[in-house]
């Protein structure tokens, strides 16, 4: 089996520089690097993540925890960061917190802050400033998906806009008596979501000029059967339904479009459908959607999170060390003081949230509504 005296004598330069090269530590040329990368490679010799590990006290190794794993957007996410950490060389370790409160503290309480990682993904979560903090402290870097976090940086969407674009659309195409249906409670607790699409829904309404009809805003799972309920009651009669429908997100809004077929209704000669994600099953059911890219977003998130880690790996001693003190000093001043201290910086950065554009898709889902639609024979002009 090849060593790395080998891949050094081939490389022409010493082991050192192998290592340094390999590792991704210390200052190497791009030229020296690529050499030895190449020659590596057709030795087959690959470094031993063990010996690089205790070398450069890196694991190369990130940690994404995320609040369940069997909804599309989420492992859409983990997919995208996936392959942009295997592309920069390092590993994933995930953490799933469907369980009870329990399991979230004990992976921020234990697993994150003892396990060998470099830093962390957090995807959908509000995390708290005591969570960050504890992290930060310890030299860990923290990126989050879904929206801001104190002291750390994010990936997000801007949800009002999605709300506004797809009522936009609806409204272009001549539809007054739309219905929302948003997350329940239970859905909307960490970053508000369903609300903040809500949000931008009602305020294309105003400024088109309609008011919002409360009565037509719906609560559901972001599920099909959640979608599916939801539209089953406020289709069910006929003299009042709504002309068009925009649901939080794709499952719901295939739901909809289910209830509607079980009712007898046409999609989109009866009832206009939009939703938001551009699940695969989007295209399937012609539903026109506003797409915002989860896998880029995990994607993006990687390159934002490693740019903190490299630059502390290019820093002189130990940044873990230094943190550790700071944030023990900090916290025994504030314990002093009777105040609980907030996360520092990731080395000296100020924390940024970087939005990711989101798309209208338009499909077969959305059309002009029909003038025979009972509601609009039955309403007056302005409800059209």
């Amino acid at each position: 089996m090849p060593g790395i005296d080998d891949v050094a004598r081939l490389a022409g330069v010493s082991t050192a520089t192998v290592s340094r090269a390999l590792s991704g530590n210390g200052s190497v040329s791009d030229r020296t690097r690529t050499r030895v990368a190449e020659v590596a490679a057709s030795l087959g010799y690959v470094v031993s993540s063990d010996a690089s590990s205790l070398a450069s006290g890196r694991t190369r190794n990130i940690g994404i925890v995320v609040p369940h794993l069997n909804r599309w957007f989420f492992t859409s996410v983990i997919e995208g960061a996936e392959r942009a950490l295997l592309r920069r060389g390092y590993d994933l370790t995930l953490y799933n917190l469907s369980g009870d409160d329990g399991e979230r503290r004990r992976v921020f309480d234990h697993h994150l802050l003892r396990n060998r990682v470099d830093a962390v993904i957090a995807v959908a979560l509000a995390l708290d400033e005591d969570e960050v903090g504890r992290l930060l402290s310890l030299g860990k870097p923290i990126a989050g998906v879904g929206g801001p976090l104190p002291g750390a940086s994010a990936i997000t969407i801007d949800d009002v806009a999605v709300g506004r674009l797809a009522t936009d659309h609806l409204i272009a195409l001549g539809h007054r008596r739309i219905a929302y249906i948003g997350g329940s409670e239970e859905w909307d607790l960490e970053f508000h979501t369903p609300t903040k699409r809500r949000i931008g829904f009602e305020a294309a309404l105003l400024d088109a000029g309609h008011a919002p009809d409360l009565d037509r805003n719906r609560g559901a799972d972001f599920t099909i059967p959640g979608g599916h309920g939801a539209a089953m009651e406020l289709l069910a009669d006929p003299a009042d339904r709504p002309t068009a429908i925009f649901a939080a997100s794709d499952e719901m809004a295939i739901g909809c479009i289910l209830a509607a077929r079980e009712l007898g209704l046409s999609v989109p000669g009866d009832l206009s459908v939009i939703g938001v994600d551009d699940h695969p099953l989007a295209e399937f059911f012609g539903l026109t959607t506003v797409s915002q890219h989860p896998e880029l977003q995990g994607e993006e998130a990687v390159e934002l999170l490693l740019r903190s880690v490299e630059r502390g790996r290019r820093r002189p001693g130990s940044r873990a060390t230094t943190a550790a003190a700071v944030a023990a000093a900090t916290a025994a001043t504030a314990e002093a003081a009777g105040t609980a201290p907030r996360p520092p910086a990731a080395d000296g950065e100020k924390p940024v949230t970087v939005p990711v554009a989101v798309d209208l898709v338009v499909r077969s889902s959305t059309a002009p509504p029909d003038p025979a639609h009972p509601a609009l024979s039955a309403g007056s002009p302005n409800e059209r």
